[in-house]
């Protein structure tokens, strides 16, 4: 995994729990802590509103928003799959709304 990429799942996955630990961390991202550590300790060096410290845990502070986000050529693949075959066992409404969602979603990527 690219450092870039690692450092915004960081954020994605403390954004998600309201205390999180390194050991933890380091398990999701199969890395050491200590590249957990100097990985946090970047992104609040970067101005990212991460709470907390080596060996206690950590959360995002308040109001703190990410920007949109990016899919993989995999991962909108997938979107547009599901969102295909949901929509036969949808109803009209949440139908034509899934059709706006994904059409705003295409028109990103």
């Amino acid at each position: 995994m690219r450092r870039a990429d690692r450092l915004f799942h960081i954020v994605q996955l403390i954004r998600g729990r309201r205390l999180t630990t390194a050991p933890w961390l380091a398990q999701r991202l199969e890395v050491s802590e200590r590249t957990v550590y100097r990985d946090v300790a970047d992104l609040q060096y970067q101005g990212v509103p991460i709470e907390g410290e080596a060996g206690v845990g950590y959360r995002l502070g308040k109001g703190f928003e990410l920007p949109p986000l990016m899919f993989t050529v995999e991962e909108a693949s997938a979107l547009v799959a599901t969102t295909r075959l949901a929509q036969q066992w949808l109803d009209p409404a949440l139908a034509q709304a899934s059709e706006s969602a994904l059409s705003r979603v295409m028109s990103v990527l």
